[in-house]
């Protein structure tokens, strides 16, 4: 008998008392400033730094909650696509690779489509997860996009895509590959029913998500400080062996050269895209909303109905004013 063992250690542990250890993330670093954030701070403020303003990752029901009218919303079943099909291998198999991120997020791929109301209107959004194999494009999500798209016609809704991407997912080659057109038919259907296709670019988005459904939208707004890019900067600048602008595929910067129509801050996201929907699909409520959203995010209803409409006489070829509204 180890008395030590046995005896000694249990009689220490029952003086000592039963004390929670410390979780390891109690404390936050913001990646731009080197600030230390609390947790329940940073989770309370939208997963937005309170001093610097940067904009961190955050989880898709965690956006979903914020996003919908008193955080409540409906998900909507993805019809299941073949796995594996290419029976891939790198370090691991690819199945292994697809169990392993599952259980890390929860979800079944990178793309949760959910209906819900906006200001009491009905709404359909899809959310791209990066943590779901860096929220690359294969077949599952391409069905997720699709089904968001086609949930949307079918209710009569906007459609909200969230977006968050490094790109097609190399495990399923040529199939990653085809829900590029895939998707791309999807919008188009939307939009023949005449229905508002609101983008919302995220830190960060890239590969060939942005070379098809990312920029197919009605209106593409993006997060402060996002990342939004074909290639990668270092892949350019070794290609065109130049040195690239500061803060190029910054949202800020695409938001100069034309490319994106808004730039809107997380928390004030919510009311933009409603004051826009109801201007889009004509709601009877869309003067009182505006009004509300505009007294909320500081955004005047002048940028929001030259990011509806586009064609403003007295603008015209004029880029509508960024919306910083801190």
């Amino acid at each position: 008998m180890n008395w030590i063992d046995n005896f000694v250690r249990p009689k220490i542990r029952s003086f000592l008392g039963n004390k929670r250890d410390t979780p390891e993330n109690l404390w936050v670093k913001d990646p731009e400033s080197g600030e230390m954030v609390f947790y329940r701070d940073l989770e309370a403020n939208q997963w937005v730094v309170p001093n610097s303003g940067y904009h961190m990752k955050i989880k898709p029901s965690d956006r979903l909650a914020n996003f919908f009218d008193e955080g409540k919303y409906d998900l909507v079943p993805v019809p299941a696509v073949p796995v594996d099909p290419l029976k891939f291998r790198d370090q691991k198999r690819y199945t292994d690779r697809l169990k392993e991120n599952r259980a890390k997020t929860g979800n079944d791929d990178s793309v949760i489509v959910a209906t819900g109301k906006l200001y009491n209107r009905d709404t359909t959004v899809a959310v791209q997860d990066f943590d779901f194999i860096g929220g690359s494009l294969g077949m599952a999500a391409g069905q997720g996009i699709i089904t968001g798209l086609e949930t949307a016609a079918n209710r009569k809704t906007p459609f909200v895509l969230f977006v968050a991407s490094g790109g097609a997912r190399m495990q399923e080659g040529i199939f990653s590959l085809m829900q590029m057109p895939r998707t791309t038919v999807a919008v188009l259907r939307l939009r023949e029913a005449g229905l508002p296709f609101f983008v919302v670019f995220t830190d960060p988005t890239t590969g060939g998500v942005t070379a098809s459904y990312a920029m197919l939208g009605d209106i593409h707004i993006a997060e402060p400080g996002a990342r939004i890019g074909f290639a990668g900067a270092r892949i350019i600048e070794q290609t065109i062996r130049e040195k690239l602008p500061k803060g190029f595929q910054r949202s800020e910067y695409l938001y100069e050269h034309g490319m994106i129509d808004m730039v809107v801050h997380r928390h004030n996201l919510r009311a933009t895209i409603g004051s826009l929907a109801g201007i889009l699909t004509r709601s009877e409520a869309v003067d009182e909303l505006a009004r509300s959203a505009a007294a909320t995010t500081g955004v005047s209803m002048r940028d929001v109905a030259v990011a509806a409409e586009g064609d403003d006489d007295d603008i015209a070829g004029k880029p509508p004013e960024a919306v910083h509204a801190e």
